[in-house]
């Protein structure tokens, strides 16, 4: 069987590529998988058909990944989708009532004029009779009294499942804080609900000896971000190419603590091509895999301009060199 080369992104299946990666190769796994939040690249999948997905593609790092080797997946921590089993969610806005109308004056009025029929009465109270019926039936559904309701799942469980099948053992979590989405997009809560401003990393283990080497990070890095459960990296801004992009920090930083240089890193939903670039940055090689050929376009550029900007750091070292050398004769 011929097995992927290094230092390449492919285009294809994950499900169906990971097969075709020598076993016992690969260091560390680092990728984002779809959200399952509606993106283009994946709003035909169900919530069945995506969680198939990431249970197939974690079941087959096992035989792929060095023993004592790591699998990261970054991912929000909760994920949202459409449930037409789930009640309808009502809340009255107070906050947000443009007109200062209640039940009981609705019902007050309308128990003095029996007779009257609902617009009559929303005449009376100067309001429109959308506003008489919210008021006395409690339809204010989130999305319209008609919408299927969004259901809200914690992904934690689904990961460690998957893993737990497929022989690998979760080793850690980290928390990466973000930028809150309304920095971004300017939304705000409307609800008690929070605003999303962070998601998990969660790193999963294949039984076998794990080198620790304290050597692989400065004594700063160590304090600042090593031993630190919780993550503090700026989001990308402007997802122009991409639609979900990550910071190359974030990768960067799991290649650096948990790999050598030489190593194998793969990103099996390579996107943009961020885990190269930061696999490329620390000297270590890397595979891609991406089924939209778009991108796969996208993180090859993104590649070559990598190895490019090293070249060109590495010629204005050795320049410099050169020139403390004549300065020195």
């Amino acid at each position: 069987m011929a097995y992927l080369g290094i230092d390449k992104i492919y285009c294809g299946d994950a499900k169906k590529m990971l097969k075709q990666i020598r076993p016992n190769s690969v260091a560390l796994s680092v990728w984002s998988p779809p959200y399952h939040v509606g993106k283009d690249y994946e709003k035909d999948m169900s919530f069945d058909e995506w969680n198939r997905l990431l249970s197939d593609v974690i079941k087959e790092h096992f035989s792929i990944l060095k023993p004592g080797g790591f699998l990261a997946i970054n991912i929000a921590d909760i994920l949202c989708f459409k449930d037409d089993t789930m009640p309808k969610i009502m809340a009255e806005n107070i906050s947000r009532r443009k007109i200062d109308v209640t039940k009981e004056q609705i019902e007050k009025v309308w128990n003095e004029h029996p007779d009257l029929s609902r617009k009559q009465i929303a005449e009376i109270m100067g309001c429109s009779e959308q506003t008489i019926d919210r008021r006395l039936h409690g339809n204010n559904i989130r999305g319209g009294k008609y919408a299927v309701q969004t259901r809200v799942k914690l992904v934690g469980d689904i990961l460690e499942r998957a893993a737990y099948e497929a022989s690998l053992y979760l080793y850690d979590r980290r928390i990466w804080v973000k930028d809150p989405a309304w920095e971004n997009s300017k939304w705000h809560t409307l609800s008690y609900r929070s605003v999303d401003e962070y998601e998990y990393v969660y790193i999963f283990w294949k039984p076998g000896i794990t080198k620790v080497d304290r050597e692989r990070l400065s004594k700063d890095e160590w304090i600042n971000w090593g031993s630190r459960a919780v993550w503090n990296i700026a989001s990308v801004r402007a997802n122009d190419d991409h639609e979900a992009k990550f910071p190359i920090e974030l990768p960067r930083r799991l290649i650096q603590l948990l790999t050598d240089k030489g190593d194998v890193v793969l990103d099996c939903f390579i996107g943009s091509g961020t885990t190269a670039v930061a696999a490329i940055i620390e000297d270590r090689h890397y595979i891609g895999i991406e089924k939209e050929r778009k991108y796969v376009q996208l993180s090859n550029m993104a590649c070559y301009n990598a190895y490019n900007n090293l070249t060109a750091i590495e010629k204005g070292a050795k320049q410099s060199d050169e020139q403390l050398e004549l300065k020195s004769v």
